[in-house]
Parts: structure tokens; sequence; C-alpha cells
């Protein structure tokens, strides 16, 4: 796993395609960049010292989650199975209750690195009220909001 700064703005993660991502062509089905940027980001929040999720808060803290409120992704170049992939995930604006991230695919990260994909994702941050069985949004928690900073203009570009 990559080490990050804090706060953070920016963090790389690699993986490869797997068979089950591909569609009969061979190459990433769309709906699977959704996955991966997912994948991403959880793993981007796991190097801060948090989850997405958080199952167990401390005594007197609220269970937190973050939705997504949207996302979207559009695609230039292929990715195939086997192939290496190098997720970027930049913070692109940290907001009073919500979040908004950038996400951009690198194909052939070690050579050529060519831009295959971006996204966006907008996130909320979310207490649960279990007994009303409804999550309500919340500001995000000083600890998190302090590992966190949106990236530089020029980087989101």
């Amino acid at each position: 796993m990559d080490s990050v700064a804090v706060p953070a703005h920016r963090f790389l993660y690699r993986r490869r395609i797997e068979f089950a991502e591909t569609d009969m062509a061979g190459i990433v089905h769309f709906a699977n960049y959704f996955r991966m940027m997912e994948e991403a980001e959880h793993a981007f929040y796991r190097s801060l010292g948090f989850s997405v999720h958080d199952f167990r808060p401390g005594p007197g803290e609220p269970r937190i989650g973050w939705p997504r409120v949207h996302a979207e992704a559009d695609f230039r170049l292929p990715l195939e199975f086997e192939e290496e992939v190098e997720i970027e995930v930049l913070v692109e604006e940290v907001r009073n209750k919500s979040i908004r991230y950038v996400f951009r695919f690198w194909k052939e990260p070690e050579t050529q690195r060519r831009l295959a994909a971006t996204g966006r994702f907008s996130v909320v941050c979310v207490r649960f009220l279990e007994a009303e069985a409804r999550m309500e949004s919340i500001q995000v928690p000083g600890w998190i909001r302090g590992r966190l900073e949106a990236a530089p203009p020029a980087l989101l570009v």
C-alpha cells in the first residue's frame, strides 16, 4: 500500500484487470470502472487510517458512512484482461458535509502511461440513525477533514 503524507490530496493504487471484469471482447465492461474507483477510494481511506464504512466507531461516536450522490466516467482507451492499471485518486474538493474525488486510470503505468479513463465521485458524510432506519448528513468529522486537502488546481486539469 502506498504511504501518503497528512493531509493528503493524491493517492495511487495499482491493480491487474481480472477476467471477470471483462466483456466478450476481452475489455473492461464500463460498469467495472465504477467498482474500481470505489476500490481505489477505499484503499485511499485505509491509507489514512479509517474505513469508508465505520462499523466500529469509538465510544460516543456515531457510526458514519459515505454514500455516493454523484458518479460519472469517461472512457478513452480500453483496458484488457491481465493488464496492469494505475488508478490515481485526487481530492477535488472538501466541503462541510461532502467530498468530491477525481479518478484517472493510467494504462501502461510503467512505460507509456496513457490515460484510459477518468471519473468522479461526490460522497456525503452521513450518520446512521438506526432507530429510525435512515441516514442523516453530518459535517465531515474534524479528524477526517484534517487528513484531507483539495489537490492543487493544476493537478486537476
